[in-house]
């Protein structure tokens, strides 16, 4: 079993029921011993931004509209965001793996400027105890895959499920067109 550690994907495997995760693709952002939280990177709500954040629809990426982040505190958001250049870091950056981190969305705009190449607004994520995630993972739930920056910030997340299975090396791509319901086929 892979891994599970922070900038790693989670791919919704056909197994997982739970509408709040089908067809998901979960970024990790933390995991250790006493859990892991993620959020769901392929879920754009219609929220503008603007509408619930004045003054950060200037720095998202497109499309400028919260994301769907998970079940767990869908009243709070988190920002994931990548740095312009890796020495850069503005106040409120917290590393996730490499470039990518969370903003401390209290963090003044000002401070922010040309040190983002992108950033994306989450509201709610996805949250794992002890071993939950371990259990899940072992039923046949997810597959871990490696994450990449452009993952998080497609401007269209329709499509991102099946491209990251189809960049996974050997039988791990085939997953990428495999029907909803393979009995239809």
């Amino acid at each position: 079993m892979t891994e599970v550690r922070a900038g790693m994907l989670l791919v919704a495997t056909p197994a997982l029921l739970d509408p709040n995760f089908v067809d998901t693709v979960v970024l990790i952002l933390d995991a250790d011993q006493s859990g892991a939280l993620g959020v769901v990177l392929n879920r754009p709500s219609a929220v503008p931004v603007s509408e619930v954040l004045a003054g950060w629809s200037d720095v998202v990426a497109e499309p400028e509209v919260l994301f769907q982040g998970g079940p767990v505190s869908t009243e709070g958001a988190l920002a994931v965001a990548v740095l312009s250049v890796p020495d850069d870091v503005p106040v409120g950056f917290r590393e996730v793996d490499g470039r990518l981190g969370i903003i401390d969305l209290d963090t003044p705009l000002e401070l922010l400027a040309g040190s983002l190449d992108g950033l994306r607004i989450f509201a709610g994520y996805a949250g794992w105890g002890a071993t939950q995630l371990e259990d899940e993972i072992a039923e046949g739930s997810w597959y871990v895959v490696p994450g990449q920056v452009p993952d998080v910030f497609r401007l269209d997340p329709r499509d991102l499920r099946r491209d990251v299975m189809r960049r996974q090396p050997g039988e791990l791509a085939w997953h990428s067109t495999r029907p909803a319901d393979p009995d239809l086929n």
